[in-house]
């Protein structure tokens, strides 16, 4: 979901996720209704290989703070330069199997900026995805990004790539190089041919992460993802975790705290996942379907209201229908021999999602109207030449099909899938197919289906500070309401009238200022705070 969330698009990448890619989240529409009550064996059962798996992360854990970190200069092909540094941290495969197969994972660090006084230890982040990379998170400091600067002074920033995902132990389903050869097959079904068309891409894709990553698909799931975590922590030499997770990283967050609460110190989550069992994942990618269609309105007007500099049209309505002639355009030609509807869907995703990606956006499409081409082809084909980009987005994708559709039970019936999204298209067009192929998979998944945690306070955990703007389409706000629910004494700060996802990364002093005062002092507000939005892009 987040992926795309996320859920997590970004423009002139393919898939991101932040919740998820061309869609973005995804959740399970919990059967638990039409399931008989497990049996006392089965709770048992369940309650044992916990057990293992408990002892298990205790296990990898007191290894791994043995053992360290080997830090080291980057490998040059990573892109992050000295002071950066990398190194790897051994975790099972099978936290109930601690002495069976293993798998590395990937971090890197950049030392605190302040004096050895003014250390409080490793803050570690997680972007989002599933199948986001974290290991840019050092870079805020070479950067010198003005709003971390505080907290660098405090804390080394520490990055990871999760398990399955890219210098860790990888996983794939299918050729990058086929991957993201265009133009796809328009999402939106004309008929019932594209949608059996469709079905069968997603029970070949399916088929393709058995064949390619078998081994591990049913271990890529978020409770081993934060078992992983916690052996990362342990390998800092950290006794307690500081967390910053964005996007689906709220949800590891919330994974984290329920089963390590009082491995705890400080923890940030910012646009939130929701974290209820009937949301994840079918329910959380219908429910962003709804807010992608919102913050896809608030991003037309914009372009209206500013239609002196973009000249596609000067009310929301003329927007929308600009943007349906380009659709039909592309589907009739595709731009360049390879823009289609997907790829118009997959580009202009970006500006429902960021608010940074509603200038370029706007200027592209305004270009493409002049009769410039070449700028839309560039940002929404693909780069056939770009071999590790590609590697990277097919490999993102993997990672979100993969720990999505291990998560949680998904509907297995056409029919649900079908009504579901066909009811949901009505009003809410612009996300609502592509979302729904890109988690198609998950209705014939090879491997077997989890039962999500039940997300939950637990003893030793401290106050965790929530951040989300209300208008946010990849994890919409209901999600952060729910996790402020959930964690007892969390703190939760709203940004009204705003949308964007991943809100600690933007200026706003009101968050900016809170979140310093969170992670140096462990302070937060008595009460939950609102706070007016961030400044609207300008054109």
């Amino acid at each position: 979901m987040c992926g795309r969330p996320h859920l997590r698009r970004t423009p002139g990448n393919r898939r991101t996720a932040v919740l998820g890619t061309a869609g973005t989240l995804v959740t399970a529409t919990l059967i638990a209704g039409a399931m008989a009550a497990p049996s006392a064996n089965a709770d048992a059962g369940a309650r044992s290989g916990k057990d293992r798996e408990a002892r298990g992360v205790a296990l990898a854990a007191q290894r791994a703070a043995k053992a360290g970190i080997d830090w080291r200069d980057c490998p040059a092909d990573w892109g992050l330069e000295k002071p950066i540094q990398c190194g790897w941290v051994t975790v099972p495969l099978d936290y109930a199997k601690p002495n069976g197969k293993k798998i590395k994972i990937a971090v890197d660090r950049i030392g605190n900026t302040g004096t050895d006084k003014e250390r409080q230890g490793a803050l570690v982040y997680n972007p989002g995805g599933p199948g986001g990379s974290g290991m840019r998170f050092p870079t805020r400091v070479t950067k010198k990004n003005p709003v971390w600067a505080k907290t660098a002074k405090a804390y080394d920033f520490v990055g990871f790539d999760p398990r399955g995902v890219g210098h860790s132990t990888p996983i794939s389903c299918v050729d990058p190089q086929e991957y993201v050869k265009a133009p796809k097959a328009d999402p939106v079904p004309d008929s019932e041919a594209d949608k059996r068309a469709q079905r069968k891409l997603a029970a070949e894709y399916a088929d393709g992460c058995a064949e390619r990553s078998g081994w591990m698909l049913p271990h890529m799931t978020t409770p081993n993802t934060a078992r992983d975590l916690d052996v990362v922590r342990a390998a800092l030499g950290e006794k307690k975790l500081n967390y910053l997770g964005v996007s689906y990283g709220t949800y590891l967050g919330a994974v984290y705290g329920t089963l390590f609460p009082a491995h705890v110190r400080r923890m940030v989550v910012d646009s939130v996942v929701d974290p209820s069992r009937e949301k994840i994942w079918y329910q959380a990618n219908l429910d962003q379907d709804v807010a992608f269609e919102g913050r896809w309105k608030d991003w037309t007007a914009w372009v209206a209201k500013n239609d002196a500099t973009f000249h596609i049209g000067d009310t929301q309505a003329k927007v929308q229908q600009q943007w349906e002639k380009l659709r039909a355009t592309a589907k009739a030609n595709p731009i360049g021999g390879v823009v289609g509807p997907a790829e118009l869907t997959s580009f202009f995703q970006g500006a429902p999602y960021y608010d940074s990606s509603w200038v370029p956006v706007a200027e592209t499409w305004s270009k493409y109207l002049a009769g410039d081409t070449k700028a839309l082809v560039d940002e929404a084909g693909p780069d056939m030449s770009d071999t590790a980009g590609n590697i990277s987005s097919e490999n993102g994708n993997a990672v979100y099909t993969a720990v999505e559709c291990a998560d949680a039970k998904w509907p297995t019936s056409w029919r649900k899938w079908d009504r579901d999204n066909t009811r949901l298209h009505k009003d809410y067009p612009f996300l609502t197919w592509s979302n729904a192929w890109m988690n198609l998979p998950c209705a014939t998944w090879p491997t077997k289906q989890h039962t999500p945690l039940d997300v939950k306070t637990g003893k030793g955990l401290p106050a965790v500070l929530i951040v989300q703007s209300q208008r946010d389409a990849a994890t919409p706000y209901q999600g952060a309401v729910e996790l402020h629910k959930r964690f007892k004494g969390s703190r939760l700060i709203t940004e009204k009238d705003a949308g964007s996802h991943g809100v600690t990364g933007l200026t706003n002093p009101c968050i900016n200022d809170r979140v310093d005062t969170y992670l140096l002092a462990g302070k937060t507000d008595a009460k939950d705070v609102t706070c007016a939005p961030h400044a609207t892009p300008k054109p």
